[in-house]
């Protein structure tokens, strides 16, 4: 009985192994995961959907975006500054521009994504939005959480690069 065990333990062995290193690390499923977010969010973007793209952050009132020296705390806060920049959007107003005209063209390429742990990551990359008054480009770091809807953007921050 012996021999069996020990071969059944050197078959099993590495799958066992396989198992336990995803179970417990950042793996490059996450990685592609997270690269497929962020194309998503560009692509959002690109045509006009405000929300597509808000769908890659927690919808939380934990939620941080920081950008031009400013800290929002909370999606809802995330939101109204997209809505205001981009969509022209004011509280008090009841008609919206046409998304697409204002928005413009977003090209994000992701630098480096790094594994914190399972279920946390760390995003680099750089930005450039074109074919709107608020063109520009920079840089941006994000910080990921696995939740149960997947990975979601927990910390945004983003900067321009100086004229």
């Amino acid at each position: 009985m012996r021999p069996l065990a020990l071969a059944l333990a050197l078959a099993l062995g590495p799958v066992a192994g396989l198992a336990c290193a995803h179970a417990g690390g950042f793996t490059a499923v996450d990685r592609a995961a997270i690269i497929a977010l962020l194309e998503a969010q560009q692509t959002s973007w690109n045509r006009g959907d405000l929300e597509g793209f808000l769908r890659g952050y927690e919808p939380s009132p934990d939620l941080l975006f920081t950008s031009g020296g400013k800290v929002r705390r909370g999606f809802a806060a995330t939101r109204a500054r997209y809505e205001a920049r981009y969509l022209g959007s004011d509280p008090n107003e009841t008609t919206r521009v046409d998304s697409t005209n204002k928005m413009g063209q977003l090209a994000l390429t992701v630098q480096d994504v790094r594994g914190l742990g399972r279920d946390g990551a760390v995003v680099l990359g750089q930005w450039r939005l074109t074919a709107t008054p608020e063109a520009g480009e920079g840089v941006f770091s994000l910080a990921l959480l696995r939740t149960r809807a997947g990975w979601r953007i927990v910390h945004d921050h983003t900067s321009m690069a100086a004229p």
